[in-house]
């Protein structure tokens, strides 16, 4: 067994015994291995563990490591890819034309971008909303008050599927002050669904504060360290 198959199967331990503690079914929550920084060696290792999803904080390097895994003669495995990082106005179109997901998305224009620039052959881009809960001012997202407008207008444009909420709360000193946090991005959640929008993806909780993301009602962790160690300090090569 590999390291990265054994760091998979401890993480699905943490999260089915997250879950069993609040009453929840550990198959309602997804496992995101955060793969940047990163080779294709690394993905494949998780890909012969079993492991089908895959998130990317930098738009050029997971481009070119889509594209490596998908060279001629390499086998291929189905393996969704979401872009969690922040997201610029001249990035959308790689995004929009080689990702399947896309988290970050916290203004308008950058969903219509999105919406113009996904190619017409492929399925919708499918979509979150990143909301700054806690108020953070080193991270992005669209706030609470916003974030009824922004769902509205994301919700109507064609080629994108707007799936839910995605958040990175500053980090909390205990589990109850985590849990605090993602409550209130599950109640942004709920106030959504109740006004009619069928979200159905809660993207909340990474390798420190996943039991307390879990607790609060995480259907989605993102979690890359504790899957594939410290990260290297460049990544010199993808392909």
């Amino acid at each position: 067994m590999s390291t990265i198959e054994r760091n998979l199967q401890g993480l699905k331990e943490r999260i089915s015994r997250a879950c069993s503690q609040v009453g929840r079914d550990g198959r309602e929550v997804v496992l995101l291995a955060v793969s940047k920084t990163f080779g294709p060696d690394a993905v494949r290792q998780a890909q012969a563990a079993g492991q089908r999803c895959f998130g990317e904080n930098y738009v050029q390097e997971g481009v070119e490591k889509i594209l490596a895994l998908r060279e001629p003669g390499v086998a291929s495995m189905p393996t969704q890819w979401h872009c969690i990082g922040p997201l610029q106005s001249n990035k959308t179109r790689p995004v929009a034309t080689h990702f399947d997901w896309v988290q970050s998305v916290d203004r308008l224009k950058i969903a219509e971008r999105l919406s113009e620039q996904r190619p017409e052959a492929l399925a919708p881009l499918q979509v979150c909303l990143q909301v700054n809960v806690d108020g953070g001012l080193t991270k992005s997202g669209v706030t609470p008050v916003e974030l009824p407008a922004l769902a509205e207008a994301v919700s109507r444009l064609p080629n994108l599927r707007l799936r839910g909420l995605m958040c990175i709360p500053e980090p909390a000193p205990t589990f109850e002050a985590q849990r605090a946090v993602f409550l209130q991005a599950r109640a942004l959640f709920d106030q959504l669904n109740a006004d009619g929008f069928a979200l159905d993806t809660l993207s909340m909780g990474m390798s420190d504060d996943l039991e307390a993301a879990v607790s609060a009602g995480s259907t989605m962790v993102r979690v890359g360290r504790a899957v594939f160690g410290d990260r290297p300090l460049k990544l010199t090569s993808v392909a």
